[in-house]
C-alpha cells in the first residue's frame, strides 16, 4: 500500500518544492511548497510551470517509476485550447503521430470536445476577436519536453490553454485549481525470483548421471 497525492497544479506553479532559478535580481516563484505541506513526497514526473491540471507526488519510489517512466507508457490524457477550429485532418494527423525535431510522437488518441467547465485561468488567455478558438482533448502515451504544444503547432493550431486532466486511473474530477486530496493505492506484489537457471542446472546434473 502506498499514500499518493493528487494535486490540481495552477497556472504558473513549478512543479517542484523550490525555485532553484530563484536570485536577488528574480523573484521567487510559487511552487509546490505553496499548496501542499506533507512532508517526504516528490512528483511524479512533471508539468510545465505554463501548464495546469494533475500532479500526482509520492514517496513511495516504485510508485513514482511505475507513474513516470516512459517506458511504462502510462496514458495521459490533455485537454487542450487551441486557436483556430481545428480540422478532422489535424486531429487525424495527432493521433498518428507528428514528426518533431526529436522524433515521431506514438499514435495518440486525439478529439474534439466542447469547452470544458473549469476554473478561470489567472491571467485569463488572451484572445482575438477575429480568431475563434477550440478544444481537444489528447491522449498520449510519452513525454517529450512540453510535447503537446509542440505537437499542435505542428498541425498549425498552436495551444493557447493546457491542462491535464488524467494520469493513468486517476483523474481531476472533484479538485479545485490549487487543491489535493490523498489516495491510497496498492503497489503491485515484488515478482518472485526465477528458478529457470536452477531447474536447468538440475537437468544437466542428471544427464551427466545417466
Amino acid at each position: 500500500m502506498a499514500e499518493l497525492v493528487l494535486f490540481n497544479k495552477p497556472f504558473h506553479v513549478l512543479s517542484q518544492f523550490t525555485d532553484d532559478g530563484a536570485s536577488g535580481s528574480k523573484p521567487p516563484r510559487a511552487t509546490l511548497a505553496d499548496y501542499v505541506h506533507i512532508p517526504g513526497i516528490y512528483p511524479a514526473g512533471r508539468l510545465d510551470y505554463d501548464s495546469e491540471g494533475l500532479l500526482l507526488l509520492t514517496a513511495e519510489g516504485s510508485l513514482q517509476h511505475r507513474i513516470a517512466s516512459p517506458s511504462l507508457k502510462m496514458p495521459k490524457t490533455y485537454w487542450v485550447q487551441v486557436e483556430g477550429n481545428i480540422s478532422e485532418e489535424a486531429l487525424r494527423h495527432l493521433a498518428s503521430g507528428v514528426q518533431l525535431k526529436d522524433g515521431l510522437t506514438r499514435p495518440a488518441k486525439a478529439d474534439r470536445m466542447p469547452a470544458p467547465t473549469v476554473w478561470p485561468r489567472v491571467p485569463p488567455v488572451r484572445h482575438r476577436d477575429n480568431i475563434p478558438t477550440s478544444w481537444i482533448e489528447l491522449t498520449i502515451t510519452e513525454g517529450k519536453n512540453r510535447q503537446v504544444r509542440r505537437m499542435t503547432a505542428a498541425v498549425g493550431f498552436p495551444t493557447l490553454r493546457l491542462i491535464r486532466y488524467r494520469i493513468g486511473d486517476w483523474t481531476l474530477d472533484g479538485l479545485e485549481s490549487g487543491a489535493h486530496r490523498t489516495v491510497t493505492v496498492n503497489l503491485p506484489a515484488s515478482p518472485k525470483p526465477t528458478r529457470r537457471g536452477n531447474a536447468a542446472g538440475a537437468r544437466t546434473r542428471r544427464n551427466r548421471k545417466s
